[in-house]
């Protein structure tokens, strides 16, 4: 597997994001979803992300007790921030002491004693980004912490969090089908020498043409409520993900692939955050890296999927109030 740098930290280009192991998109197998997390080192994986936002904490639990004897064999990340309000209205929470108690909180259900990577999930706007990453710091200081990282962020946050104390990561979703982050972000992080993690690189399985009818979705699928994923949106999109299986067909791999290696191929150099609870998905998504895609077929693939192509938010209206702050 080849590696790749987020600020002075290594890890492996290809990492696997553990949202999906807890209820999001359905109701996976959390057996399978540990012998996923222990398959990934075999297949040079060593990258892994989870939150305290997935599934109030439960995904770190499983992610917990997946390393628990084989911590060595991962560059653990971790966020916090991305809260709900007691109404369920999306929020973030960037306080210092709020960052003090949940970093103890996720060290603790994830059974380790420090975090290689910690991001703020959501910017909180109440609270400067100053006082935020302070209290980050302040935990890489005290040994709890490797290095920090932020989530879905303007570039004026970025630059004022790396003043504080210097970003390793900016962590915002990129794929064929988003390409908002190559006009300011993908330069900004390559000016201030910060790495980027591309996070939903595959379309929240869209992009895989697993996902072309909503009624294939289980009733509690988070995608039911995402706009590109509903009426006319979800129609548009579909003919945009029949080019990409067309050059598949044309390169030789599956559309997952496909994906995953035109954002592989991206300058600069960037992670790839791929999410997956089985490892039947793992193995073919790391067998991308052996993708390589001729200039021909990168050139299509930006051709069908042009910045502002795609039809529907990323996110309901609430959580997209939430990004690029």
């Amino acid at each position: 597997m080849e590696r790749r740098h987020l600020g002075a930290l290594e890890v492996s280009a290809i990492g696997l994001g553990c949202m999906s192991m807890t209820p999001v998109y359905g109701n996976p197998d959390p057996d399978e979803a540990i012998a996923t997390i222990h398959r990934a080192p075999d297949l040079g994986v060593d990258f892994i992300d989870t939150s305290d936002a997935y599934a109030h904490g439960a995904n770190e639990e499983l992610v917990g007790r997946a390393i628990a004897g084989r911590r060595n064999k991962y560059v653990l990340a971790t966020k916090f921030g991305n809260i709900r309000l007691p109404d369920g209205t999306p929020s973030a929470k960037g306080d210092p002491a709020h960052v003090a108690v949940a970093c103890d909180a996720s060290l603790k259900r994830l059974g380790t004693d420090v975090i290689d990577l910690y991001f703020i999930h959501r910017v909180d706007d109440k609270v400067p980004i100053e006082d935020t990453v302070g209290a980050m710091a302040k935990l890489v200081k005290d040994g709890k912490v490797r290095h920090i990282g932020i989530s879905e962020a303007a570039v004026a946050t970025i630059r004022r969090a790396h003043a504080v104390h210097p970003l390793a990561a900016v962590q915002t979703e990129y794929s064929l089908w988003t390409r908002d982050v190559e006009n300011d972000v993908l330069p900004t992080c390559k000016e201030l020498g910060i790495g980027f993690i591309a996070y939903s690189p595959l379309g929240r399985g869209f992009l895989t043409g697993t996902v072309d009818n909503r009624d294939t979705l289980s009733p509690k699928d988070v995608r039911l409520s995402m706009p590109r994923f509903q009426g006319e949106n979800m129609q548009h999109n579909l003919e945009l993900l029949a080019g990409l299986k067309r050059v598949a067909a044309e390169v030789g791999g599956s559309p997952a692939q496909i994906a995953l290696a035109w954002l592989l191929s991206r300058q600069p150099p960037l992670v790839v955050l791929a999410g997956s609870s089985r490892r039947r998905w793992l193995d073919e998504n790391t067998s991308a890296i052996n993708v390589k895609l001729t200039d021909k077929a990168k050139l299509e693939l930006e051709r069908i999927f042009a910045p502002g192509v795609t039809k529907g938010d990323r996110y309901p209206p609430g959580q997209m109030r939430r990004l690029g702050l």
